[in-house]
């Protein structure tokens, strides 16, 4: 894992536990690389919208290609961990 990926990572964790911290979560543990968006945080198709526009607005500061992220072969992906989430943010981070 990159320094930026595992920056990111952090920014992720922080603005999830804001964004989930009304939510009754079943697994109340801490966030890691690993936690799934709906197996995990319970994530709803309408949260993750959500949770883009925050991404924009809070991390990268700018449009990101979310649906290379969430599509794959024309179909929307079952599931995302933060990771993976981070690792596909660090090109928009790096770049000015």
């Amino acid at each position: 894992m990159t320094t930026a990926s595992n920056e990111l990572l952090q920014q992720l964790i922080a603005l999830l536990d804001e964004f989930t911290q009304d939510w009754d979560r079943e697994d109340e543990g801490a966030m890691t690389r690993e936690t799934k968006l709906l197996a995990d945080l319970g994530f709803e198709s309408i949260d993750i919208i959500q949770l883009v526009v925050a991404i924009e607005e809070d991390i990268t500061h700018r449009k990101v290609a979310f649906d290379q992220l969430l599509m794959n072969n024309g179909r929307y992906v079952d599931d995302l961990s933060i990771g993976q989430i981070a690792d596909f943010l660090v090109p928009y981070m790096s770049a000015s």
